[in-house]
């Protein structure tokens, strides 16, 4: 399904928010995570589905100063 990562368009074969950052390569980071400009907890991820068209913010910690 075609979605939006962080303002690109991607075509991804996960059906919810878990499976999409196992297959983004974001399962073993600490992130944070919206969907269509909500905040989604991780203890959420795995009951929130995804549709064709959703947009999904993903943020990572950064150091530095």
């Amino acid at each position: 399904m075609k979605i939006e990562v962080n303002g690109e368009p991607r075509d991804i074969a996960a059906t919810d928010l878990a499976k999409a950052l196992t297959e983004l390569g974001w399962s073993d980071l600490r992130v944070a995570t919206a969907l269509n400009g909500t905040f989604v907890p991780a203890a959420a991820r795995c009951d929130t589905p995804l549709a064709p068209g959703d947009r999904l913010e993903v943020l990572t910690a950064m150091q530095g100063g």
